[in-house]
């Protein structure tokens, strides 16, 4: 058995910079030589970027409610397994889940999957004592959750944090690990899904600059000895199959309009006999040669609207692709653009690819969240009738049918609430709004790869 030494970073609530705090905390133990594994806990694409570009490998998510305790923990043990520590961001507040009532879904769920400790951050800028009464009711609300230590963020000074680690001491048994002054040179702006995407960051040396924000304030060493006390991970990682023999080539939509995408679906297409070739919708004029299965990921198509539409090379071959009968998998973003046009939040209509009789238009503020559960109604690229994934959805945009729209899937919330319709489908293409984790689903992979495969025999 491994130790795995593995720390969660949770938050007392949204906003309170656990982000921040987490990818200084990975910029200063790599600048220490550490090869630190990032994890995001819930379906986030864009802190996970971060991640990335802060440790220098990628990061993965993990989700009690899309993929379960056991999927957690081999995905977990899989990445971790060379590191010298992992550092996993929760989400929301460390007991905010799926439900008001139970932790489904939550960092504290998670935290408690992996027996790790938690680091809680606190926004100690308007407190002293009463810092003690909020971490004592945090450290003691689930006795199965570890809550080991606490990091303050927006603290000016030492003499306020002084005030904040003598109350901790006194009140409870959590160890304060020092403070984050703040500072707007490391604000990462936001934009409508959320914080902008590393290659989008206008902060030069931003990575650097929150390493040296935590060097003098935080106890490093004292951080690493709480990964490090956790037990021995009590869990074996499962055999992983022998690599498939690559039978079709994937061509995967990557640039700054399509870049949401989890690594265990790359992953897992890989595994099943897939080799993924990057284009961009953006800039290229051709797709690759000899593909058979087109990945559109989501992302900010609505942004880059104009380049898009005026990159009509591109859209074409996208069109022969399908008519030809080419498998392709699209998802939010990636489903917006096979659409007729985009309306974009300046009421400008962008000529899209066609593949779909509906237009995308952005609605500035009715943001549609949440998780999703998809049951197919029909068989398609990704399966058999009665297939069912899960994953998420978060877009601003919503479909306006201009002709006959066919769906491939039902759809239900975390509680199995209705939530209509899914999955576009003309011929071998498909269109989603959610976003699927191929771990909750293994035989999608596997149907993608045979559909394509399938396709380029009958050619």
């Amino acid at each position: 058995m491994n130790a795995f030494p593995r720390l969660v970073i949770a938050g007392t609530a949204s906003g309170v910079g656990k982000t921040t705090a987490t990818l200084a905390i990975l910029a200063a133990l790599r600048e220490r030589g550490r090869r630190v594994q990032p994890f995001k806990g819930g379906p986030d694409f864009i802190d996970a970027g971060h991640h990335t570009a802060a440790a220098g490998v990628p990061s993965r998510n993990l989700d009690g409610w899309i993929l379960g305790a056991d999927l957690n923990r081999q995905i977990f043990m899989r990445a971790a397994a060379d590191a010298d520590l992992s550092i996993i961001e929760g989400m929301m507040g460390l007991f905010d889940g799926s439900s008001p009532v139970n932790d489904i879904g939550s960092t504290a769920e998670l935290a408690k999957q992996l027996e790790a400790p938690v680091l809680l951050i606190v926004d100690g800028s308007a407190m002293a004592r009463s810092a003690a009464a909020m971490v004592v009711g945090y450290a003691q609300f689930d006795p199965a959750v570890r809550v080991a230590g606490v990091l303050f963020n927006r603290v000016r000074n030492d003499g306020h944090y002084k005030l904040l680690k003598a109350a901790i001491e006194q009140e409870t048994d959590v160890t304060p690990l020092g403070y984050l002054r703040p500072d707007p040179s490391v604000t990462i702006a936001d934009r409508h899904l959320g914080l902008v995407m590393p290659d989008d960051e206008q902060v030069p040396g931003l990575y650097q600059r929150l390493a040296r924000l935590v060097q003098d304030t935080v106890d490093l060493e004292g951080l690493e000895e709480l990964a490090k006390s956790c037990a021995p991970f009590p869990f074996t990682v499962d055999p992983v199959a022998q690599p498939a023999t690559k039978t079709v080539r994937i061509g995967v939509a990557q640039d700054a309009a399509f870049c949401f995408y989890y690594p265990d679906n790359l992953e897992l297409l890989e595994a099943n006999g897939g080799e993924l070739v990057s284009f961009s919708p953006l800039h290229d004029a051709v797709l690759p040669d000899d593909l058979g299965l087109l990945y559109f990921g989501g992302g900010y198509p609505e942004l880059h609207g104009a380049a898009l539409a005026a990159n009509r090379p591109m859209k074409q071959a996208i069109r022969r692709f399908a008519e030809s009968g080419g498998s392709i998998y699209a998802e939010c973003g990636g489903m917006m653009y096979l659409t007729e046009g985009i309306m974009d939040s300046n009421g400008i209509l962008h000529e899209m690819v066609g593949l779909f009789s509906a237009e995308a238009t952005m609605q500035s503020k009715r943001m549609t969240l949440g998780y999703r559960a998809i049951e197919l109604t029909q068989p398609c690229v990704i399966g058999p009738t009665g297939l069912a994934a899960r994953g998420h959805e978060f877009h601003y945009s919503s479909l306006i049918p201009k002709g006959s729209l066919t769906y491939a899937a039902t759809v239900r919330g975390a509680e199995g609430e209705c939530q209509g319709s899914d999955g576009l489908m003309v011929n071998n293409v498909l269109g989603l709004y959610a976003h699927l984790h191929f771990a909750s689903q293994p035989r999608m992979a596997g149907a993608l790869i045979s559909s394509a495969y399938n396709t380029i025999c009958q050619r």
